[in-house]
Order: structure tokens, then sequence, then C-alpha cells
């Protein structure tokens, strides 16, 4: 047992422990420390500190505003990607703003060697080396962790971040054995103390490719796909990526992969029932995709390094739990991999989650107290939503800790706010994963506003600091600033304005105009109105911030709209719904529909409403008699607006931006 001691002493008593450094408890021990808390950071395995176990990659379509909106926060995963990125792409280019989004391939050595340097470094926070075997609960509420040699560590919260370790079972061919990743011990002791709890546990399943040699691999036979030649940064402290980028490269799998698969099910896991978990959907084994689309003679691979110099490549699209015999014949059967060597199979694991529903907003459970639950316990899939879920609990265990009031984003503020009301209100029966086709109010949570919507938040927290809000005050301003210019610098006909306009635009200007209504038409290029009125923005404004001006004006329309929604929802999360509020007595009410609420306890209309089979007839009868409560309960102070938005600094992020 190793342990990162502080002041020469080895602490006992904590404000928060956070249980497993994966990507989620970094971000929640990272947060709450960084609050004031005195935080523990216990682990299987010091050395996996942020380990990638699967694709060496951050961010993607959703999940790159993810990572946008933790940075915004105060979190690190932006920081420690644009650092330790060897190939950067903004997916998404050629289509709107709401769905672009940045992905980087990281070298995954560097990355977990730097999140475990910031761990190490960062004041209050000790990092332990240790199995967590149980937890402490009186009356209610958690008072400690037990780890495995018998020591305790008295917390007022806790957060477990447990990942696949939680009775994690390793598949490979007809072969399995307990771990939570390759190599890796599982965790059995916790596990029962969950369900010791009363938490609803369940199993869920996920994967990995084989890895293959680089050395072995020839890339001349593939489609190279090399990186941005402006690479676009996550963190909104970076101001450019200036590190060489490195290429990947694309291959398909053909029919003779695909016999040679099929000839091979009867030594699959997943087709002979040794796996019953249920794995991600959209992120199927290569046995899946043969077997479910017969019909299609070949699947896309990405062929991605690992790292800079690390001397393997990830098969990105052949992950699988076939025999390693079996996997080494397929991968050779591949263009470019005909002479692979793989030095290591893919594997399968299946492992304990708790159903999300079991916690609130804030992630804290229902059941106990000061406990909390982030990443793929709460049976989500992807670093990235793990370090988001990691960071609201984080951030949650520390305020309660300091008696402060939590913070809940809503799903009109972020795509966090989306991820944990999907997840405690609706629960899941499959791995979880972020798309932008989840969120509603997807014009307004563009990658490119995720500071403009969240560091409020983030400062009155405290992991904000004074010279990051000036810079986003800076930058918040000259947004503004340059946006007015747009809407109110006229140009009016047969003015040198309008013939520059015209020869640049092809848009002929008979009448007074402004650059913003131009934007709003489809034949005028953004690029070429901000060379023509480039001389007018702030000096200090980065193109890419005018870029985000010029593209929330063109849209400004569809925008507005979306607000209105937004401010329809906001007024329907002012409708509260007390504690302990019975359906049973609403006449009207299904038994099914008073099950599911009972179960849920939502705590406005709005996300009754939000509950698959809560029809609007339901919601009509629960709003009149919430009326009736109210009415006989009287007024109360702040009744019209929820918590979260009384107390969020909302007024640092101006209107419409």
């Amino acid at each position: 047992m190793t342990s990162v001691r502080m002041d020469g002493a080895e602490k006992t008593a904590y404000d928060v422990v956070v249980v497993g450094a994966g990507h989620a408890g970094c971000e929640a021990a990272l947060a709450a420390a960084r609050m004031g808390c005195e935080t523990a950071l216990v682990t299987l395995d010091a050395r996996a500190v942020a380990r990638m176990s699967c694709n060496p990659a951050i961010g993607g379509l959703a999940k790159g505003h993810l990572v946008r909106e933790i940075d915004a926060l105060g979190g690190e995963m932006g920081r420690a990607i644009d650092e330790t990125g060897i190939q950067f792409r903004l997916l998404n280019r050629s289509r709107g703003p709401a769905v672009q989004a940045p992905r980087a391939q990281a070298d995954k050595e560097a990355y977990s060697g730097r999140m475990h340097r910031v761990v190490s470094a960062t004041r209050r926070l000790t990092l332990i080396e240790a199995e967590t075997r149980d937890l402490l609960v009186e009356d209610g509420a958690l008072v400690g962790v037990v780890l495995a040699d018998g020591r305790i560590l008295r917390a007022a919260c806790a957060v477990v971040t447990t990942g696949t370790f939680l009775r994690g079972l390793l598949h490979i061919g007809l072969e399995n054995r307990p771990g939570g990743r390759i190599n890796e011990k599982t965790s059995v002791g916790l596990s029962q103390a969950l369900l010791r709890l009363g938490l609803p546990m369940g199993r869920l399943k996920t994967g990995t490719p084989p890895r293959v040699l680089r050395d072995s691999v020839d890339f001349d036979a593939m489609d190279r796909q090399p990186g941005d030649l402006e690479p676009v940064p996550f963190s909104f402290d970076t101001d450019a990526i200036t590190t060489p980028q490195v290429d990947c490269h694309i291959t398909f799998t053909n029919p003779k992969t695909h016999a040679i698969i099929r000839g091979s099910l009867d030594r699959s896991p997943l087709y002979t029932g040794r796996i019953t978990s249920v794995g991600p959907r959209y992120c199927p084994s290569i046995e899946d995709k043969v077997v479910r689309f017969a019909d299609r003679d070949r699947h896309q691979i990405f062929v991605e390094p690992e790292g800079r110099d690390h001397p393997w490549i990830y098969l990105n699209g052949v992950s699988t739990s076939l025999p390693a015999e079996a996997q080494a014949e397929m991968v050779r059967s591949i263009r470019g991999l005909e002479q692979a060597e793989v030095v290591r199979a893919g594997y399968a694991v299946e492992y304990d989650f708790v159903q999300p529903t079991a916690c609130r907003h804030t992630l804290e459970t229902k059941r106990v107290r000061g406990l909390f639950l982030a990443g793929q316990i709460n049976g989500t899939t992807g670093y990235e939503e793990a370090a988001a879920l990691g960071l609201v609990a984080g951030m949650n265990a520390a305020l309660r800790a300091q008696g402060r009031p939590p913070l809940v984003l809503s799903r009109g503020e972020a795509y966090i706010g989306v991820l944990v009301d999907d997840l405690v209100l609706k629960g899941t029966a499959e791995p979880y994963r972020m798309f932008t086709s989840r969120a509603e109010y997807r014009l307004l949570l563009d990658v490119d506003s995720a500071d403009l919507r969240l560091t409020g938040h983030g400062r009155s927290a405290g992991l904000i600091g004074d010279g990051r809000y000036a810079r986003f005050l800076e930058r918040r301003d000259g947004i503004l600033a340059f946006a007015r210019d747009l809407e109110t610098q006229t140009l009016p006909p047969a003015s040198d304005a309008a013939r520059r306009a015209e020869e640049s635009l092809g848009v002929r200007i008979t009448e007074p105009t402004t650059p913003a209504r131009l934007l709003r038409r489809s034949d005028v290029d953004i690029e070429a109105l901000l060379r023509l009125v480039g001389g007018q923005s702030p000096p200090a404004l980065r193109q890419r911030d005018r870029r985000y001006v010029a593209s929330r004006l063109r849209y400004g329309g569809y925008i507005e709209r979306q607000q209105r929604d937004l401010e329809r929802l906001r007024r329907e999360e002012g409708r509260r719904i007390p504690p302990g509020f019975e359906y049973e007595g609403i006449p009207g009410l299904s038994s099914e529909i008073v099950e599911k609420l009972t179960r849920a306890r939502p705590e406005t209309l709005a996300q009754a409403a939000r509950i698959s089979g809560v029809t609007p007839a339901a919601l009509s009868l629960i709003n009149i008699f919430l009326e009736k409560t109210v009415r006989t309960a009287g007024p109360r102070a702040g009744a019209g607006e929820p918590a979260y938005f009384r107390n969020s600094s909302r007024t640092s992020t101006p209107k419409n931006w």
C-alpha cells in the first residue's frame, strides 16, 4: 500500500473521499480540493491515474461539447488533452455550428502522466493507493470509507467512481477471469456494500479492440487521415495548438474478414451465452456488426496511434472478445494489416453499475446523504461522460461538505445538464452515450458558447481564478461589442461600403442594411463578410470568436425560437413538487404512472414531464393538485424559480449569447 503524504503525516479525516482515479475520479477530486475541501483520492493502482483503457482519444460529436463545458466550469480534461494531443480535428466543419465538435487523438501515456502530476501537485488532495472495501453509514448519512487493510477514512461526503471494476469479469473467447481492466484486479467488497445499502444494481458490458505493433502495419496501403491545418483547442485557456500533428489512417474489413468472424462465433462469449450483460448500442463489437448487418461487405476501421512514439496501434472499429488466435487471423485479413503482429488481444468486460435513478440531479444518492456516484457506475460509457459526471459530483460533494447550495445544470444550460437529467429521470438499460440529438436546445449549446453559459457557475463554486475570469470577461465583452457593431453598422446604398460589399460578397445593396442582416442571407459567405468588416472588430478578439459571432447572427431566428422554448421550460421548472408528494391521492392517475413518479421522485413538473409514460393528461391532474397545495400552504419566497437559477451567477452570461 502506497500513499502520498501531506505535511509529513498521513491523514485519516477528510471532507471528501473519492473512490477511483479514472476520468470521473480525477475531475471529482480536483474539483473538491480546488474548492477548499481536504480530499482523498483512493485508487487500486496509483500508476493508472486517468488511464485510457480503450480508445486514446478525447472529444467527438457531443463528447467534444462535454469537454468544453468541463473546461468552462473549471475542470481539467480540456487543458490535459490540449497539452498531450497528437492530432486535432474539428468534426462536422461543413455543417452548422450546433453540431460541430472538436476531437483529438491523445498520447495516452503522456495524458495519464500529466493528470497524475496535476493530482499529485494539487493542494489539499491526497492520493492513496488502496482498495476500498466498505462504506460507513450512520442514520442515513455517509460518515466514512473503509479500506481493505482495515483503515477508516472519515469523511462528510464520498464520490464513488469505480468504472468497470465493480465485480469486473474479463472475457477473451470462452475464457474469463476477474478484472476491471486487463492485468488489473477487480473490486468485490464495494459492490456488496452498495447492494447492502439498498441501491438498485445491474450489469453492463463494454469492450476494446486488439492492439497491433506499429512497425508491422503497412500504412501506405491505407487511406491517410491527417489532422487540421489550424487545430482547434478544447480549453478556453489555450490560445493555439502548436505541437506537430500525426496522421491516422483508415482501412476496411472485407468478406474474408467476415467469414473468419462467422466461423468463430461458436467460440464467442457473446454468441455462446457466456456474456449476458448489455453492451453499448452505438459502439458494437465487430461480431455484432457482422451478424446484425449481414448485407454489408465491409466496415470502416480507424487505425490510430496510441502515442507519438508509442509502439502500439489502436484498431478503432473492431472491438471484439473472440479467442486471441481468431483475432489475429481476423486482423491479418484486412488491407494494410496482412503482416500485423497483435500485441494485446481485444476483450470484453462485464461489471456492476447502479441504476442512475437512485441519484438526485446533484448525483447524490437518494438513500444515503453524502454519497455521490459518477462515471460508468451511473451506466454511462466514454471518458467524456465520466469526466462530466465526476465534475458535477465532486462540485456538489464539496458544496455539501461546505454547507453551500448545490449546483444543478438545466437541459437548456449545458449538455452536462442533459446527461444528468436523462440518467436520473429515465435511467438506462444499456451504456449511455451522449449525442447532439439528445439536446432539444442544441442551438444554444454550441461548443463556442460553453464559457458564456457556464463560467459564472465555475466562478461561484471557486474553480475559476481571477486571471481566468478576467480573460473570460474580456472575451465576453469583445463578443458583445462585435455583435452590436454588426447589428448597428449601416451600409447605405450607393456608398463606398456598399460598393465594397457588392465586390466582395456579390450582393447588391439597394436599401440601407447592416452586416447582421447580410449574414442571414444564405448566399453571403461568412469569411468574406468578416474580411469586409474586420477592421471594426475589437483588436483582441480572436478570428474564431469573430466567426462564432457571425454564425450566431446567421442562425439568430432559430436561436430566438429555442430561447422562447427554454423560457417556457424555466417557468415549468419553477412549479416545484414538494418532497413526499403523494401521487396515489390523485384521482385519474394510472397505477403505472403513480409507480413511475413515486420511484423517480421528480422535483418539478418539467422533470415529471420527461419521465417516459407520463402523459400530458397526467401532468394536468398533477398541476391541479399542486395548485391546491400552493393555495393551502400560502406563498413562499422564490417559488417561481428553482433554486439552481436563484443561486447561480446567471448575470455573468449575456442574454442570447
